[in-house]
């Protein structure tokens, strides 16, 4: 894109420069030509033929003669190669003999002023006016007027060369232009291919925790095919997880729509006790998972909610010590608290660990390292419902993982357990 926009940008100062340099030159042609031929036609008039002889003695007063470079007069009779008189500065100044012979002729031909571009015997390029004397009814002088062409070209030359450096400066600032122009259009490009990028990494670490529990399953209900009852449970199994998958699936597309802004977030009232319950229950490894919880109702999106406790337990579980190792998960009004009694986090890495490619074994913890996608998410789905999730020291040891929700403005008595509605696909959403 900078070469293409630097490119055209030297493409059209290239037509300019051109044009400018065409105009030029035939400005300074047509202004040489305007002042050597008035002259030359001014002093034809001062001089006059009386009885066939030639006075030139107004030339030696006339202003016009003094101010001219080189003047000459070109006397002739009829049929009669032309005689050079009065010539300032000096005869080498003059065009070689057949090009006066020249010129006589063309002013014989023309009946009238002629201009010609001839070099001087003694060397240098003029530009020439003869404008004619009359004798009566026929031509018997020529004045002619000399002016070197040697300063307008310069002058030229000069014009050319600086327009062909601005050109180059203008090319070089439209080329730096054009690169911060173009960075600054690909950046939404490239933030978009970021996102994809991880949305893809986000999305691999929240299907991959249960597709491992599906293949364990299915392998285990292939091994117990003779025990009915075993079969039995391991279809159920299945199918749970196969329900969870669905809703993981589902909400990483809504996600990837919130992020693109095809869609925005809808924030219903929910049960957050029953949501965490939920949640809990469908880990693979909720055996070591407690739920304290009290009847708590948010406004929330179901699923994004979902998927930021399920991270916070699964990360308590594979970094908050040995496999098996207990952990606790509180539900408060406004606020959901996942305790682990690992080494936890320093103080130093615990906003870090937030942040998109922080794994567990760059914290120091010592765990095996993930896609680093699993926190990143907890405190997006936090931003998204205007709540905070944050990192701190837990009362005896282990790590205290805290998701704060606002409340609703307005909020009555919680509906029982039996009495909650579904208006909005996900666990745990009450009617508003």
């Amino acid at each position: 894109m900078t070469l293409l926009f630097a490119s055209t940008t030297a493409a059209c100062l290239v037509v300019l420069v051109v044009v400018a340099v065409r105009i030029d030159s035939q400005s300074r042609r047509s202004g040489l030509d305007h002042e050597v031929g008035s002259r030359a036609v001014g002093l034809s008039r001062a001089v006059w033929f009386d009885t066939g002889v030639l006075h030139l003695e107004p030339l030696g007063e006339d202003e016009l003669a003094q101010g001219a470079q080189v003047l000459a007069v070109l006397q002739a009779a009829p049929g009669k190669t032309p005689k050079v008189r009065n010539v300032v500065p000096g005869r080498s100044s003059l065009p070689e003999r057949d090009r006066l012979d020249e010129v006589w002729r063309s002013v014989l031909d023309e009946q009238g002023t002629v201009l010609v571009s001839a070099p001087a015997a003694g060397g240098g390029r003029l530009r020439w006016a003869a404008a004619p004397v009359w004798d009566g009814d026929r031509i018997g002088a020529a004045v002619l007027v000399g002016t070197e062409l040697a300063r307008s070209e310069r002058d030229h030359d000069l014009l050319v060369r600086w327009l062909a450096l601005g050109c180059t400066a203008l090319v070089c600032c439209a080329a730096a232009v054009g690169h911060l122009l173009s960075g600054r259009a690909m950046r939404p490009a490239l933030r978009g291919l970021a996102q994809q990028e991880q949305f893809l990494a986000e999305a691999a670490h929240e299907l991959r925790t249960p597709l491992a529990t599906l293949r364990l399953v299915v392998e285990q209900g292939g091994s117990r095919a003779s025990d009915a009852s075993g079969a039995s449970g391991s279809s159920d199994e299945a199918l749970r997880l196969v329900d969870r998958l669905s809703r993981l699936v589902t909400g990483l597309l809504a996600r990837a729509r919130l992020e693109s802004g095809a869609q925005r977030v809808e924030l219903v009232p929910l049960r957050l006790d029953q949501l965490v319950e939920t949640t809990v229950e469908e880990l693979p490894d909720h055996e070591s998972v407690t739920v304290s919880s009290e009847p708590v109702v948010v406004l929330g999106d179901p699923d994004l909610l979902a998927q930021a406790v399920r991270n916070l337990v699964e990360n308590a579980q594979r970094h908050g010590g040995p496999a098996g190792s207990p952990v606790e998960v509180t539900v408060a009004p406004g606020l959901v608290t996942v305790r682990d009694h690992g080494a936890g986090v320093p103080p130093a890495d615990r906003e870090r660990v937030f942040a998109r490619g922080v794994t567990g074994a760059a914290t120091g913890t010592g765990a095996a390292s993930g896609t680093g996608a699993g926190l990143a998410i907890v405190r997006w789905v936090a931003g998204l419902h205007h709540g905070t999730a944050h990192l701190a020291d837990a009362p005896g040891g282990g790590l205290l993982a805290e998701l704060r929700l606002p409340m609703p403005p307005a909020q009555g008595s919680p509906p029982a357990q039996g009495s909650s509605s579904s208006s909005h696909e996900g666990p745990g959403t009450v009617s508003a």
